[in-house]
């Protein structure tokens, strides 16, 4: 399985993610990163669901994305590898220290650290406490996202996994950045959790959003 599976789905995607239409929005003030960018030293965060189009959109990134230790994670590995992704293993149950040590020397050289921040077992839409932790270790800023399919497979997963039918748009929905100090207080945590939590979910909010308002815009035609 190891050997076969990866290279069917990353073929497989390969060719449907051609088909794929990427459209960028962004709340007032914030810089989204576009197809193609190579970011620096930050922290993105989204979604498990949306792992399949975040693959595609930052494929060229350099990124480096925190996946766990199990069977599952080993799959999801070898795919992402093929799209130049580096990986560090651990998760917030399974080799937490580690995962946020690698994590740390990443951002130290200057690339990019990826959470799916309600992976890897959920509940969905709550971000875990790992990339404030990262943050305060770094200082660097975390990006907060949402990528939405406007016709997608939804499959039935604690995570609502989604699956972008061929010709798709895709909205990257972008909220907010947050910033953690290197002196946060023990009990400011939750709190900057949360303001991280929010900022992910005006992201999903507003993607689903947007669709609405073009399909409110057709019936008015």
């Amino acid at each position: 399985m190891l050997a076969v599976v990866p290279r069917l789905v990353w073929v497989l995607l390969w060719i449907v993610s051609r088909t794929w239409r990427f459209e960028v929005i962004a709340e007032e003030g914030v810089i989204p990163v576009l197809f193609g960018e190579k970011p620096g030293p930050e922290i993105y965060c989204f979604g498990h669901q949306c792992v399949l189009p975040c693959t595609i959109y930052f494929r060229h990134s350099r990124a480096v994305i925190l996946i766990s230790r199990s069977f599952d994670g080993e799959l999801i590995t070898r795919i992402l590898r093929m799209f130049g992704f580096d990986d560090v293993r651990g998760s917030s149950s399974r080799g937490a220290r580690e995962g946020l040590l690698g994590l740390t020397r990443v951002i130290e050289s200057g690339r990019t650290a990826i959470f799916t921040a309600d992976g890897p077992r959920g509940p969905i839409y709550r971000t875990k406490m790992g990339p404030i932790k990262l943050a305060q270790l770094t200082g660097a800023p975390i990006g907060a996202f949402h990528l939405q399919p406007e016709h997608a497979w939804t499959m039935r997963s604690w995570d609502k996994f989604l699956v972008p039918k061929p010709f798709t748009r895709i909205v990257v929905s972008w909220a907010q950045w947050t910033h953690v100090p290197a002196d946060l207080a023990a009990e400011a945590f939750e709190p900057k959790r949360e303001e991280l939590n929010a900022a992910i979910e005006r992201a999903r909010l507003r993607a689903l959003n947007h669709f609405k308002k073009d399909q409110a815009k057709k019936a008015e035609l």
